[in-house]
């Protein structure tokens, strides 16, 4: 399978290829040089719940907590 180098130095995965592994945008690669002109792509596992600070932190922003009316715990 053919693929190309961009002015940017970009490389596009082919659909086939990205569908067979079920690569998602944004997906991060390590590159290893192997030798002048052979290269080993390889994808990186996440690591458990990456990203989860992140998200926790927007839900305010994003309007997932509602306040609700509840009784008072002073007296407990």
């Amino acid at each position: 399978m053919k693929i190309s180098v961009s002015t940017k130095g970009q490389i596009l995965l082919p659909a086939e290829i990205r569908r067979l592994d079920d690569d998602e945008p944004g997906q991060v690669f390590d590159v290893e040089r192997i030798e002048r002109g052979t290269y080993r792509l390889i994808r990186r596992t996440p690591r458990p719940h990456e990203g989860v600070v992140d998200w926790l932190s927007s839900c305010p922003e994003k309007g997932f907590f509602v306040p609700i009316e509840s009784e008072s715990t002073e007296t407990l």
